[in-house]
């Protein structure tokens, strides 16, 4: 007897493809979710407006519920349009994610891996990471994105990252993403060899006010936890601020002038004239000890990851592992 012939679940398990669902159309409905117009999504695809319409039309009957609305702008999709286009995505991803994991055992697992990563953990887990893959997995070509956690989860969501470690942006829904948090990011002042406060003793972060400040824009979380320390403390904030999201351009701002700029004391380590750069920098002796908010690892909800990736993940946690007194394991998401 044909068991499965016979088992009622059956035509609920496939009951879209038989009647008839397309790629095509769970590509357009997954396009017009982001794109906002039908001529938008239809020019991403080849596709003139009106195969457009009619592919909407047909996936429409197909799945018996009115997906969209046209309004003056484009059009907005209804609660089973939305439905339709998240569940589109989840599929087109992981056939995309087959067809690179089946690619990569074909190549002898070789693929490319990107990441993002704010500053602190780019230097104290990924750069350990790129010298043990040039060393041991010559074959990985990892690329790395350095920026704020905003820009990050752009590019995550954009499908450009496969991960990142920082922070979750408030306007992001957690439950799109898997988090593994790791620790805080501490904060170290610094700036020029010879600074007026370089050789002085233990200073307040209050010292640092008589001086201009190079910071991170409004709403960047290193300034957000700068800025609440000082006026916990009952500081002011500093009066004369250059803003900048470049590291590079901090540095040479500092170098010229008696300018001070808060950055990851990973950072602080590397630059520092007795460390692995020998910048011509010094770290002033602030006695607040100042953390930016917690740091995780990020990753889409739906991500399945491919071999090269799930190795660098685990590259990274090989690394947190060997820092204890950086990554306590009761801070350390399991």
């Amino acid at each position: 007897m044909d068991i499965m012939a016979h088992d009622p679940r059956q035509k609920s398990q496939d009951e879209f493809i038989r009647r008839g669902l397309r790629f095509s159309q769970m590509r357009l409905i997954a396009l017009l979710d982001r794109k906002g117009q039908i001529s938008s999504a239809a020019a991403q695809l080849g596709m003139t407006q009106s195969a457009a319409s009619r592919l909407l039309s047909e996936l429409e009957h197909t799945v018996g519920a009115k997906l969209y609305e046209r309004h003056g702008r484009g059009v907005v999709l209804s609660e089973a349009g939305q439905a339709m286009a998240r569940q589109a995505m989840i599929i087109l991803n992981q056939l995309d994610s087959a067809h690179q994991e089946i690619s990569q055992i074909v190549d002898g697992a070789r693929g490319q891996v990107r990441i993002g990563a704010v500053t602190g953990p780019s230097m104290q887990l990924v750069l350990p990471v790129i010298h043990e893959l040039r060393e041991n997995y010559p074959e990985i070509e990892l690329s790395v994105l350095v920026d704020t956690s905003d820009k990050l989860a752009e590019a995550l969501f954009s499908h450009d990252l496969d991960f990142y470690i920082g922070r979750l942006p408030e306007e992001v829904d957690a439950k799109s993403v898997t988090m593994r948090p790791l620790g805080v990011e501490p904060i170290n002042m610094i700036a020029r060899t010879g600074h007026p406060l370089c050789d002085r003793g233990p200073i307040s972060i209050g010292a640092c006010l008589d001086y201009d400040w190079v910071l991170q824009p409004v709403g960047a979380p290193m300034r957000r936890s700068i800025e609440a320390h000082l006026l916990a403390n009952g500081f002011t904030l500093p009066r004369h601020v250059f803003v900048t999201t470049s590291p590079l351009l901090s540095l040479a701002i500092i170098a010229d002038t008696d300018a001070v700029t808060p950055v990851a004391r990973p950072v602080a380590d590397f630059l520092h004239i007795d460390g692995r750069l020998g910048a011509d920098i010094c770290q002033l002796p602030v006695r607040e000890s100042i953390d930016v908010s917690p740091y995780s690892i990020i990753q889409r909800v739906t991500a399945v990851q491919p071999p090269p990736v799930e190795r660098v993940l685990a590259l990274i946690d090989r690394e947190i592992k060997r820092r204890p007194e950086q990554f306590p394991e009761d801070l350390i998401g399991r």
